[in-house]
């Protein structure tokens, strides 16, 4: 598996969009945070407590973070256990972006994992966001595909996407960009194999003909990576 890594003094990592980068996010270590019971797994970060950051963070059961704001959003997928703050309980399952303006003093009583992805927000995209993707239709996609849509704002697009067993998808390029997070089965093409729990970022004009042999359920993003981002 091709797996970029390039850190810097300024404590950034896999900050270079031109890049492919591929990660088993089962293989990395946990990483404390600075609330104490919240752990990360970091995928890319500007620098170390501030700016653009993708991560899995994991709080452990009774574990909260002080109140504190998002410039330029927050997006979360929840992976498993409930993520809760003022404004509700969102299970497993749950898609949910907070704009620029936001505050919000996050916990979990049962403890959760979630995918984060911090400061990536375009600057008019003021929407919030609530999905529960476990009671919203699946419609279809092209070939045997399924989808899923999440969100939209100009290029950008974000969905599930179900590829039923042994679906392959015609090859095709990436403007502006691809990123996926595998949360079941294992998703393919040939440049590798990748299993549950695995990231991907793919550059813009990057191009793959991807596959499966078995349900494949992935998160997707598309549209956000331009070269000068």
């Amino acid at each position: 598996m091709n797996t970029a890594n390039n850190t810097s003094k300024t404590d950034s990592l896999n900050m270079d969009f031109s890049q492919r980068i591929v990660i088993n996010t089962h293989m990395l270590e946990w990483d404390k945070s600075p609330a104490k019971g919240v752990w990360r797994k970091r995928l890319a970060r500007e620098e170390a407590e501030r700016g653009h950051a993708t991560s899995i963070v994991k709080y452990d059961a009774g574990a909260s973070f002080a109140s504190h704001p998002h410039p330029l959003g927050e997006e979360i997928l929840v992976l498993s256990g409930v993520f809760s703050d003022e404004t509700g309980d969102y299970p497993a399952g749950t898609y949910i972006r907070n704009p620029e303006g936001f505050s919000h003093a996050p916990f979990s009583e049962q403890g959760c994992e979630l995918l984060v992805k911090l400061h990536q927000f375009q600057a008019t995209d003021i929407e919030q966001v609530r999905v529960d993707t476990h009671h919203t239709d699946w419609l279809p996609g092209q070939g045997d595909l399924q989808v899923m849509p999440l969100h939209q704002h100009l290029t950008e697009s974000t969905a599930l996407v179900f590829w039923p067993a042994g679906c392959q998808f015609q090859p095709h390029r990436h403007f502006g960009g691809e990123e996926i997070y595998v949360i079941s089965g294992e998703f393919i093409d040939e440049l590798g194999r990748y299993p549950a729990g695995t990231w991907i970022r793919s550059p813009h004009l990057s191009q793959h003909n991807p596959f499966v042999e078995q349900d494949t359920v992935i998160l997707v993003k598309v549209g956000h990576l331009m070269i000068d981002e």
